[in-house]
């Protein structure tokens, strides 16, 4: 009986090593949380209070951050009423966030007329800066 032969390691071909698959950008909501350097936790903190303010009901903040990962993932989009607090939240147009286009208009909710639409947009802008300095707070 023979031994068997040993054969180096150095002397096997090694296979080519490929690099890591580069993952995509991500959808334009993810994008444009990263550019303004707020974590998953931020948006959904800001939505929570946003929500409240506003009287309405949303998800609890565990079922948001698998929502807001699948919205960002793409699997996914938001409906109108995240999509406005999303909006508010990250300072953002729809467009900006890859909801629409900018030829579509806004819709005021059901029941709620263009003028009520415009004085909650205008209390929006105040709100929003309110919840921006509460943030920074809770982030530092």
């Amino acid at each position: 009986m023979t031994a068997p032969t040993v054969v180096p390691l150095t002397d096997h071909p090694r296979p080519a090593v490929q690099p890591p698959a580069q993952r995509p950008a991500g959808t334009p909501l993810a994008q444009v949380r990263a550019a303004r350097g707020w974590s998953q936790f931020q948006v959904i903190r800001a939505l929570t209070l946003l929500a409240e303010h506003w009287g309405w009901p949303i998800a609890a903040e565990s079922s948001l951050k698998v929502q807001l990962s699948r919205w960002e993932n793409g699997a996914n989009g938001p409906n109108p009423s995240y999509q406005v607090l999303l909006c508010a939240v990250l300072r953002a147009t729809p467009e900006e966030l890859g909801f629409g286009r900018a030829d579509r208009p806004v819709a005021p909710l059901p029941g709620e007329d263009v003028a009520a639409l415009a004085d909650r947009v205008q209390a929006l802008e105040t709100l929003v800066i309110q919840l921006s300095a509460r943030l920074g707070a809770v982030s530092a």
